[in-house]
C-alpha cells in the first residue's frame, strides 16, 4: 500500500537504482544483492515490494519464479541500500540473469542484472597441466582450497625446493605483503623459468609509492615466460567466479605468451 493513499504516479518516483556494475556468483546458491532505492518525489513512501527472477539471452527472456519481499518505506529524496536474498539456479555455462522489481500494480521499479557461473570453472586447469605438472606456491592458502575442492592435482611447492620444480606451469603466490617472500625468489622463478616451467607471479598488494604498473604483464625468460599479475585479479578466489576465470586466463597466456595488441585489432598473420 502507498501511504497517506498516495496514487500509483507517486509510487513511480521509488525505483531501485541501477548497478554501475554486474554482479557476478556461483548458481545453485541464494545470494544477497545489494540495491538501492531512491524516492524522487516530495512524499513519502511506502510499498510492498516482490521481485521477479528471468533467465536471458540474446533473444529472449524466460521468467522462472517471482517472490514476495517486503514493505519498504522511503522518504522523500532518500536514498537507501537494502540487501535482498535470492535464488539462483545452477548453470552449466556463464548465464545472465535479470531480477525485475515490482510494486503494486506491477509498477516496475527497476531491474538489476546478473551474471551466474557454473561451479566448476577450475576444472579447465586440469585440462591445461594434466596431472603432475602444475605447482603452485600459496602460503596463505588462498588458492588451494578451492582446487583441491575442484579435484585440480597439484604439488604444493612451499613443501619442496622451488628449483627442482620441472613441472609445466607453477602459480607463485598471493602473497600478504612483500616481506612474505623470500629474499631470493625472483631469482628462483627467473631459474625454473629458463628450464621450461611458465609462471604465473602473483604479486603482493601495491605501496602507495610503487611505481605504475599493468594488471599483468609478460616477461619473457630463456624456454618459458613469467607473467607477472596484480593481486586484485584473483581476489577474493573462493567466492569470486571473475576470479577463478582470471587464474585461468593467466594460466593460458602464461603457457602460451603472445604479444599485446591495439584494442580491437586482429593478429596478423
Amino acid at each position: 500500500m502507498l501511504l497517506g493513499g498516495l496514487p500509483s504516479a507517486a509510487l513511480a518516483q521509488l525505483q531501485a537504482v541501477p548497478d554501475p556494475t554486474t554482479p557476478g556468483w556461483f548458481g545453485g546458491q541464494v545470494h544477497s544483492l545489494a540495491v538501492r532505492w531512491h524516492n524522487a518525489g516530495n512524499q513519502p513512501i511506502a510499498a510492498e515490494l516482490r521481485w521477479r527472477l528471468y533467465q536471458t539471452s540474446s533473444s529472449l527472456a524466460v521468467p522462472l519464479i517471482e517472490k514476495p519481499w517486503r514493505k519498504l518505506d522511503v522518504l522523500p529524496g532518500q536514498t537507501v541500500l537494502e540487501f535482498v536474498p535470492v535464488d539462483f539456479p545452477a548453470v552449466n555455462t556463464e548465464t545472465t540473469f535479470l531480477i525485475q522489481w515490482l510494486a503494486e500494480s506491477n509498477q516496475v521499479a527497476g531491474k538489476t542484472e546478473v551474471r551466474i557461473y557454473p561451479t566448476n570453472a577450475l576444472a579447465e586447469l586440469k585440462a591445461l597441466v594434466g596431472d603432475d605438472n602444475f605447482g603452485v606456491l600459496d602460503a596463505d592458502d588462498r588458492l588451494k582450497p578451492s582446487l583441491q575442492q575442484r579435484g585440480v592435482r597439484f604439488l604444493d611447492l612451499g613443501e619442496l625446493t622451488l628449483e627442482d620444480f620441472s613441472g609445466k606451469l607453477a602459480v607463485i603466490g598471493p602473497f600478504s605483503s612483500t616481506a612474505q617472500m623470500r629474499e631470493d625468489l625472483p631469482q628462483s622463478i627467473r631459474q625454473i623459468a629458463q628450464k621450461g616451467v611458465a609462471v604465473v607471479w602473483i604479486q603482493p598488494p601495491a605501496q602507495l609509492r610503487d611505481e605504475l604498473t599493468p594488471s599483468f604483464y609478460v616477461v619473457p625468460e630463456g624456454k618459458a615466460a613469467v607473467l607477472v599479475v596484480h593481486p586484485e585479479l584473483v581476489a577474493n578466489f573462493a567466492d569470486n567466479p571473475e576470479s577463478q576465470l582470471n587464474l585461468i586466463r593467466c594460466c593460458k597466456l602464461a603457457l602460451n605468451p603472445a604479444p599485446p595488441l591495439l584494442p580491437h585489432l586482429s593478429p596478423q598473420p
